[in-house]
């Protein structure tokens, strides 16, 4: 089989990362980037080392040599964009998130079946080996009882905010906030390790309020998210204005697994409980004979490189893609109900 040729939309690092993997992968061919103007374009593609810039989406969606397109472009814009190119038969991968609201994505995903194409989001955490590895795990510690999956770091954007400017990283015109960046990671991780829950309960801490013009309205800096599960709890921490400090934790009745980065997990350890003795309120040890497992994870530089093998497996038929698109909405749907929960609010809500 020939190589999927690829066009690139978007000229960020994120972009750039991307296409190193497209490098290493015998089954995918990089033609070009489509940038906000056509020298951006050929500046984009001649860096990268490809062979054809493109002027606009419809440059792209007319092209006989373009199989499949990636798509890093605001939030805002995902399901445009996604829309059109897989109307046109063009197979796209899309950045998280793959669109702003569930409704957009169950149509672009019906779309896409329709013209014979595969329309998957580039989650990383979701085709990582290290997330099978910790689901492959769970049976060992028995019932799961709780988790807690984290993801926060301070963005420079915010000092923007902060200082009165402008950011489409805190804008509810391009989709964005502290859930729709990084809060995703740990949503889409909980679904792809437990499954949709039965509710959930959002309490967010808003950085600006509903008329506030720089920001488009009201907008979230950080969030937790507590997602029942009937028997078992899952913590969601996620934050755009602070650093969090604490690792990923999934508490069974016979052990606990701990882990480092939600989005790549590279660290981490399984503790499983000996025998379970009385201590009131003495510091003595609550069991004997626990024991300790580091879990080894394969190491990899840039983990695009696993989505980027998923998504061409799903486009050469080898795999199902269901079983990744019904994540991504299920996903959405549970941000659906935090963002409402939160009270914030996209222009583009509730039209597919």
């Amino acid at each position: 089989m020939e190589p999927i040729r690829f066009a690139v939309i978007g000229t960020s690092m994120i972009s750039e990362n991307f296409i190193e993997t497209l490098a290493s992968n015998k089954e995918a061919l990089y033609l070009g980037s489509m940038g906000l103007s056509l020298k951006e374009s050929q500046a984009a593609t001649e860096t990268c080392g490809g062979m054809r810039p493109f002027a606009d989406l419809e440059d792209i969606a007319s092209c006989p040599e373009v199989d499949a397109v990636y798509i890093a472009t605001p939030n805002a814009i995902h399901y445009g964009q996604a829309l059109t190119l897989a109307d046109a038969g063009k197979h796209v991968l899309v950045e998280k998130p793959l669109s702003s609201d569930a409704a957009k994505v169950r149509h672009l995903i019906e779309l896409a079946r329709e013209r014979g194409v595969i329309a998957l989001e580039a989650m990383r955490p979701v085709h990582d080996p290290g997330t099978q590895k910790i689901k492959e795990l769970l049976p060992r510690i028995g019932r799961v009882r709780r988790a807690t999956l984290r993801y926060g770091k301070y963005s420079s954007r915010y000092d923007d905010v902060l200082a009165g400017r402008h950011t489409n990283i805190f804008d509810t015109r391009m989709a964005t906030g502290a859930l729709m960046d990084l809060g995703i990671y740990c949503v889409e991780s909980m679904v792809a390790l437990f499954g949709e829950p039965e509710d959930i309960t959002c309490a967010a801490v808003m950085i600006s309020r509903a008329d506030n013009e720089l920001t488009g309205g009201a907008i979230d800096g950080m969030g937790n998210i507590v997602a029942h599960y009937g028997d078992k709890v899952v913590n969601l921490a996620y934050s755009k204005v602070s650093q969090d400090l604490l690792g990923n934790q999934i508490e069974g009745e016979l052990g606990t697994i701990t882990f480092d980065h939600v989005d790549a997990p590279t660290n981490g350890r399984l503790h499983l409980r000996g025998k379970a003795v009385r201590n009131a309120a003495k510091a003595t040890a609550q069991s004997i004979g626990d024991t300790d497992e580091e879990i080894v994870f394969e190491p990899c530089d840039n983990n695009m490189v696993y989505e980027l093998e998923h998504f061409i497996s799903c486009v050469k038929g080898e795999i199902d893609a269901v079983r990744y698109q019904d994540i991504s909405l299920v996903s959405l749907k549970i941000m659906d109900e935090a963002r409402k929960q939160a009270g914030i609010v996209f222009p583009s809500d509730g039209r597919a």
